[in-house]
């Protein structure tokens, strides 16, 4: 996403080698079209992108310093904010030993402050050990966890009241999809962002198709665009033109360093959420430069 830096992650990155991934599913269907989106006001000058690292359950300490080690050497251009996401046991190993260049994200959060919820993390740990942003409604969250869109958007809510920076995830099914209910589903679970977020100042969204997580499957740059524009269109008209000019709407689903030039040219990409792909630190540095080929002018 153009702005908070990235660590391009799509599902925290995967630190150790990922397993491989399941065979990609059939193409799916287009998104059933909506009229065309209102434009959202050009934003001028060159868009800082977001590239998040999501790490998942996998890694070891010595991967985790391998990668952190990549990361500290590579070249990044100074218009792309980097944030990578560990998995919560090495935050700390992370947080010490990474250039501060880089920001640092957990993958999760609980709803609320502290009490008796065993093994959920609060925002105010995540503060206290130096975290500056959360990724929230990540797919897993929803369909394996559980979590709902209410519940979510509260996590939000709360997550920004601690002062944690909000990475918001949306994204629909391979079957809503091609059911033609891609806007649908993507609208519903933005407005319980909206129902609960009274300042978006802090706060990326990331579109990941489910479909395309892990996969091999990539939205074309011409469907992710379209639902970028859709969603940028909706906050115009149900938030306010102010918010939908300034948000970051990042795209996350099988991005790598081959792709990720060409998705970062449409308009309304800007930046992206990593998984994979971010386990190797040169693709990784590819795809964290490749978002500043695009500049927006008025």
């Amino acid at each position: 996403m153009a702005a908070p830096s990235s660590l391009a992650s799509s599902h925290l990155s995967r630190l150790a080698a990922a397993a491989p991934a399941p065979a990609a599913p059939p193409a799916p269907a287009p998104p059933r079209m909506l009229p065309p989106p209102r434009a959202a006001p050009r934003r001028h000058g060159r868009i800082r992108q977001v590239l998040r690292r999501r790490q998942l359950e996998n890694g070891t300490k010595e991967s985790i310093s391998k990668l952190v080690s990549d990361l500290n050497a590579a070249t990044i251009e100074n218009d792309v904010d980097v944030v990578v996401a560990p998995p919560f046991i090495y935050i700390d190993q992370v947080k010490s030993s990474l250039t501060d260049r880089i920001e640092v994200s957990a993958q999760n959060t609980w709803i609320g402050k502290g009490g008796a919820f065993t093994g959920e993390i609060s925002a105010e740990q995540l503060v206290d050990i130096g975290c500056q942003w959360v990724i929230l409604g990540h797919s897993e969250r929803r369909h394996v966890i559980g979590e709902d869109d209410q519940f979510i958007g509260k996590k939000a809510a709360y997550a920004l009241g601690q002062n944690l920076k909000v990475m918001a995830c949306i994204g629909e099914l391979l079957e809503e999809r091609e059911a033609g209910k891609t806007f649908e589903v993507c609208f519903k679970q933005l407005k319980a962002f909206a129902d609960n977020i009274t300042n978006w100042t802090n706060v990326v969204i990331a579109y990941e198709p489910v479909w395309a997580i892990g996969t091999g499957k990539v939205a074309s740059p011409e469907q992710a665009q379209e639902v970028h524009a859709a969603v940028r269109d909706w906050l115009k008209t149900n938030v306010s033109a102010d918010v939908a000019s300034a948000v970051r709407i990042i795209y996350g689903g099988s991005v790598n360093a081959a792709n990720s030039a060409e998705l970062a040219k449409k308009e309304d990409i800007d930046g992206f959420l990593v998984g994979g792909a971010s386990l190797k630190g040169p693709d990784f540095a590819t795809i964290c430069n490749s978002v500043t080929s695009k500049k927006v002018t008025a």
